[in-house]
């Protein structure tokens, strides 16, 4: 009895790495510029946001929240590489967020926020 459970065991581990299951390509966010809670200079901002799969670019969005709360669209740059989005601002010292929303390869949409502060010059 204890040889047919092991081969059974066997047989079912083989299946689960020769056949795995489908491949999730949700887009996360792997790294960020400016960084979660980090600080830059007053000026033109450099925003960076690289995924963990390629996104669709042009059904993306980013959203800056001003310190007043105010909410503006942000446009993103076009020719990045397809896992990356870009974009410029010009800010003035405060506390800011950009809100990011990406659809991901495997057609689900992706949310976050990237808060930071921008700093006098």
């Amino acid at each position: 009895m204890a040889s047919a459970a092991m081969t059974t065991a066997a047989i079912t581990i083989a299946a689960v790495t020769i056949f795995p299951g489908p491949a999730q390509a949700h887009a996360i966010l792997e790294d960020s510029s400016p960084k979660a809670g980090g600080s830059v200079h007053a000026g033109t901002i450099d925003l960076q946001f690289r995924y963990n799969s390629r996104v669709d670019q042009g059904r993306s969005r980013l959203v800056l929240i001003r310190p007043d709360h105010k909410q503006t669209p942000v446009p993103i740059a076009p020719g990045s590489p397809p896992d990356i989005i870009r974009s410029h601002l010009d800010l003035k010292p405060g506390a800011y967020v950009i809100r990011w929303q990406v659809l991901a390869v495997d057609g689900h949409i992706t949310r976050g926020d990237v808060p930071f502060t921008v700093t006098g010059p």
